[in-house]
């Protein structure tokens, strides 16, 4: 049975690979892709989000543009990272795919309401301020989400955009909050497991060696991407994030991690953003969140291959 998913992003080059491993994988019924400002402004996340979906060979998918800004602070965003088109490397066409006219939230509002209760996953990529914004306007709505897997924050591993705050909650604290105090099941891939499936040098050239367009797309993708982190952390190949949320709902088996209270501190500037993780149980907060700290990382790429070698 096919597991329906709205995929909410910020493109951003690993969120380009999330979405290709999604659309080649039968398991996953894709409802529609919402863009959110993040990694780029809006136009432009909404934009890559439909290069996307045509690299796929999906240009019959649907994608509506979001939240512009965060829920209370002024946008954030991560050029220095992405470049400036926030999905430098390839040369995709512009696409010739529309823009749905509905307003992403009121899209999966809708959705929400029409689909089985318990029936729909929110895969989030990028800041929380859409699905938020879901919560914030219809609270009843929240026992209808089967779940939402996002990939944010770090704990053990720390930040990536300030020392103690990974860049998708830090964009948008007040947001990941709501969604963290909103009782619907979630699942966190945070930096410390993205941090252990590194695009290696041996790996990007599997892609390489697919000889498809999309094959020789991922290969600028990651090329582009990794070249900031390599730099960062003196590693062979950047951490590669968000295709970690698409590839735990295909296969669970290869993550391991523990369910604990997680909370986010949006108050204090210094740690703006930062998830403290009750790992180890030491206070008395109630569980909220199923945080990922293990990656059988060759399972991950040859998932993620294999799947994304299926696109002709």
């Amino acid at each position: 049975m096919t597991r329906k998913i709205i995929i909410d992003t910020d493109p951003g080059q690993d969120d380009a690979l999330a979405i290709l491993l999604a659309f080649s994988s039968p398991e996953l019924d894709v409802l529609g892709i919402t863009a959110v400002a993040g990694n780029v402004p809006l136009a432009l996340t909404e934009l890559n989000a439909r290069k996307i979906c045509e690299l796929a060979g999906r240009p019959d998918a649907k994608v509506f543009a979001g939240a512009d800004r965060p829920l209370l602070r002024p946008l954030i965003t991560a050029e220095h990272v992405h470049g400036k088109t926030g999905l430098d490397g390839p040369d995709l066409p512009v696409p010739t795919m529309p823009l749905q006219t509905q307003h992403a939230v009121d899209f999966i509002i809708e959705t929400l309401r029409r689909e089985e209760p318990g029936s729909v996953t929110l895969c989030a990529l990028g800041p929380l301020t859409n699905v938020a914004q879901v919560l914030i306007r219809a609270p009843e709505l929240a026992p209808r989400i089967r779940e939402i897997v996002l990939m944010g924050g770090g704990f053990f591993e720390g930040g990536n955009i300030t020392p103690t705050a990974e860049f998708n909650i830090h964009v948008d604290p007040h947001a990941a909050q709501i969604v963290l105090q909103s009782g619907v099941p979630v699942t966190i891939l945070p930096l410390d497991v993205t941090h252990k499936a590194l695009s290696t040098a041996k790996r990007v050239d599997r892609f390489r060696n697919m000889g498809t367009r999309a094959g020789d797309a991922c290969v600028e993708l990651l090329e582009f991407f990794e070249r900031f982190d390599e730099e960062k952390y003196g590693s062979d190949g950047g951490p590669l994030h968000d295709p970690n949320v698409i590839a735990y709902l295909l296969k669970p088996e290869l993550y391991g991690g523990r369910t604990c209270n997680v909370t986010v501190e949006a108050a204090n500037e210094l740690t703006l953003g930062m998830t403290v993780v009750d790992w180890w149980g030491v206070t008395d907060r109630p569980s909220n969140a199923y945080y990922i700290r293990d990656v059988d990382d060759e399972g991950f790429f040859d998932l993620l291959i294999e799947r994304i070698g299926r696109i002709s």
